[in-house]
């Protein structure tokens, strides 16, 4: 007599099935060892490599200096200030997050609550097409279109080469990152939330801003943390239509004296970020082992950190605001 409490084995027993389905999780698994292991490849990479560069050149000097140039200056020899590279760097991220994040919230909306199946199958390819386009002709496209534009129009004294249009570009570039993502929250967000605003009164609107969006939170956050980072890392787009630059904005005194750079230096005038100083320093004719050459290494390991700083809040958010249905 069989025991009716015993829990009936409902897996394939075969040897065959058996060997298939270790052999499918050993793969996923050297699948996933090979995706850690090439990152910390690259962050052991960039940290011996930076060791070597700190070890002759002071770490306060870098972290600090106002000046970079790779080339000799003179007696003073080479200047390694990364501040000019990190106030560009932000001043284009910052600017072009301004561009994608409420133009990207605003189409994932309309695309998740507004928009018919039939609209919207077509529109998210289309929007999605954005990202396929190689950054080198968003650059050419400011550098030709969007410069000459803001010249005759809001800002005449704009220089040929500046961070607005490159920051504009990038801010376009990357409103399909946010939207892609941020549409995805949304339509995860299950139907009874929306029946449930919907019982109690409440428009079209209301559920999409005061229901849908809150439920859709960690994911929508997700998709700006994303969004800036990859803006942090782009290279084609400032290098033809911001220059190579390195220059340190005039510094400005505010109220009760304190200091500030005003984003219109920035913006209107040419400028470096710190991939267009390391493609710069790539392209050149220096040898490895040199100390311009290794300094590549050092601004790289001060992306990895940056953009590794990015990814951790994103998934500390996400885990925070992650609402399970």
């Amino acid at each position: 007599m069989s025991d009716p409490s015993a829990t009936p084995d409902l897996q394939r027993s075969r040897g065959i099935d058996v060997l298939k389905e270790r052999s499918y999780g050993g793969f996923f698994v050297a699948c996933a060892l090979i995706t850690v292991l090439t990152t910390i490849a690259i962050f052991l990479t960039l940290l011996s490599d930076a060791t070597a560069f700190f070890s002759a050149y002071p770490i306060s000097d870098f972290l600090f200096g106002t000046t970079w140039s790779p080339n000799p200056r003179g007696q003073h020899g080479y200047v390694f200030g990364i501040l000019p590279l990190v106030i560009g760097m932000f001043t284009v991220t910052a600017m072009a997050a301004l561009v994608a994040l409420p133009i990207g919230t605003l189409t994932a909306i309309y695309l998740s609550e507004y928009a018919s199946p039939r609209v919207r199958s077509i529109l998210k390819p289309m929007l999605e097409i954005l990202a396929g386009i190689p950054t080198v002709v968003y650059g050419y496209f400011a550098l030709v279109y969007v410069t000459p534009a803001l010249q005759a129009t809001l800002f005449p004294s704009l220089k040929t080469f500046n961070a607005l249009s490159a920051s504009l570009m990038i801010g376009i570039m990357i409103i399909p990152m946010v939207s892609s993502i941020s549409e995805d929250a949304m339509s995860a967000v299950p139907d009874e939330l929306r029946q449930a605003g919907y019982g109690l009164g409440a428009t079209k609107y209301e559920v999409s801003t005061q229901v849908v969006l809150p439920a859709a939170l960690s994911g929508i956050v997700s998709s700006y943390i994303l969004a800036i980072s990859r803006a942090i890392g782009e290279t084609m787009i400032l290098a033809v239509a911001m220059g190579s630059q390195a220059t340190f904005p005039p510094v400005h005194r505010g109220v009760a004296g304190v200091p500030y750079i005003h984003p219109g230096d920035v913006l209107l005038e040419p400028g470096m970020t710190i991939t267009t100083a390391m493609v710069n320093i790539a392209g050149g004719d220096l040898t490895g082992g040199s100390l311009p050459y290794d300094s590549m290494f050092a601004l790289g390991l001060v992306l990895f950190v940056a953009t590794f700083i990015l990814n951790v809040i994103s998934d500390l958010i996400a885990e925070r605001y992650r609402e399970v249905y």
